[in-house]
């Protein structure tokens, strides 16, 4: 068998055995097949597409690349959750403790952030002390013992995808949907949780720009994990406006906070509490109206605060931040960004929102740049908002003024402004099982 074969098979179009797949990843993972024949098939697999049936093989050849976590220890109580990427998407932040709250095991491997997405990992890691890092025994024995544990995601996970991702990024073959597919699945199936529940976002800060785009993403997504034997729901979320208030490191954990306290009542807690009832659902077997019924409680009673408290000591985390926020990282410099006009605010880019917070310090533009935890902005107006010239819009808070104008600027082009209110997108476009 050789991977030329292969490469001119799918640039033909035709359907690939599971064997060839096999050959492939194996090839790839052990350095035997070249980048460049890897980039030759990504690009074959971006133009022709997969069958699901290849989809599925790719998927379980990749997970199978490295290794696996087993927690068949916990029986159908192990749920995860996966989110494509947004701006001020701090959700497992607030889902993981609601759920483990209510009896659910949470044993999740999270990534960081890189581009104008963020990342959990780097969130967590605003928090001082926090374990990112545990050996693998440690990893099971705190999710037995308290039901939760967040941590990076081991070196030698999926490695396969892990060296296939970093071309595809650089070879413009991230948008191919059978490769998104058994990128995000196997790493999921890998991570070793029974059931599993995606946040799939679409918008302009999304990879999947249309609801479109997003639910054939989901419907894949749900194929796969029901074919590798896990119980999954996927759900299509609004990604063309930040969620929540506040994007960047300890910004987000400061707000993640908040919703726990049940101090926060909009969009961000909205998307949580739905995300969190599917998982509850799924790995507890309740019907949905009482996993909703659940978490809601969890969230008013403060168990889920608690219990969000009691994983970050177990991790390692200063509990006294958390207890008041004021003592997390905090920006030397605050700058407010006015509306220039009056009128309503017609929509924001997500995605030029979630670079600007970049230019301030907040994520990294190359992988091995240093994150300042205390950078971000804290939005004041959303979409939908009336606004009169002189009203603050945002908070840009950075500890270095160097880029501030260009910050503004880049910040001011995201936002456009209408005379009269528009109607705003769903939070929740749908929920595929």
């Amino acid at each position: 068998m050789r991977m030329y074969d292969i490469i001119h098979k799918k640039r033909l179009g035709k359907e690939l055995s599971e064997e060839e797949i096999n050959f492939f990843v194996e090839g790839f993972t052990k350095g035997d097949i070249p980048d460049y024949q890897a980039s030759a098939f990504a690009m074959a697999i971006m133009f022709q597409g997969m069958t699901d049936r290849e989809t599925s093989a790719l998927t379980m050849a990749m997970a199978e690349s490295g290794d696996t976590v087993d927690l068949s220890m916990l029986g159908k109580l192990s749920v995860d959750k996966h989110s494509t990427g947004g701006v001020g998407d701090k959700t497992t932040l607030i889902v993981a403790p609601i759920v483990a709250s209510l009896g659910a095991k949470v044993a999740k491997m999270s990534g960081r952030g890189l581009g104008h997405t963020g990342g959990t990992v780097d969130k967590l890691e605003a928090i001082n002390g926090y374990k990112t890092t545990l050996s693998p025994n440690d990893f099971i024995k705190q999710v037995e013992k308290i039901g939760i544990a967040v941590i990076g995601q081991s070196g030698n996970l999926a490695p396969c995808d892990k060296k296939l991702y970093a071309l595809r990024d650089v070879t413009a073959t991230v948008e191919s949907i059978p490769l998104i597919t058994s990128s995000i699945m196997s790493k999921k199936i890998a991570a070793g949780s029974h059931s599993i529940v995606l946040d799939i976002k679409t918008g302009s800060g999304a990879f999947m720009k249309t609801s479109e785009e997003a639910e054939e993403l989901g419907r894949k997504m749900v194929d796969i994990g029901k074919a590798c034997g896990r119980n999954i729901a996927a759900l299509i979320t609004d990604m063309d406006t930040p969620l929540g208030y506040n994007i960047g490191n300890a910004l987000e954990v400061k707000e993640a906070i908040s919703v726990l306290r049940g101090e926060y009542k909009g969009d961000l807690r909205i998307v949580c509490e739905a995300l969190a009832a599917n998982m509850v659902e799924l790995s507890l077997g309740y019907d949905s109206l009482t996993s909703e019924k659940m978490v809601k409680d969890s969230l008013d009673s403060g168990k889920a605060y608690e219990k969000f408290k009691e994983w970050i000591a177990e991790q390692g985390g200063d509990i006294s931040q958390i207890e008041d926020i004021s003592l997390l990282p905090t920006a030397t410099y605050v700058h407010d960004i006015v509306s220039p006009c009056d009128g309503y605010i017609d929509s924001m880019n997500a995605e030029s929102i979630g670079l600007t917070s970049v230019l301030l310090g907040a994520g990294r533009k190359n992988k091995d740049d240093v994150i300042d935890m205390s950078a971000g902005i804290v939005l004041c107006k959303k979409n939908g908002d009336r606004v009169k010239k002189g009203d603050v819009l945002a908070y840009l808070h950075t500890s270095c003024m160097e880029n501030i104008s260009s910050a503004e600027a880049m910040f001011l082009s995201s936002v456009k402004f209408s005379d009269a209110p528009t109607s705003l997108p769903p939070l929740i476009y749908k929920i595929i099982k």
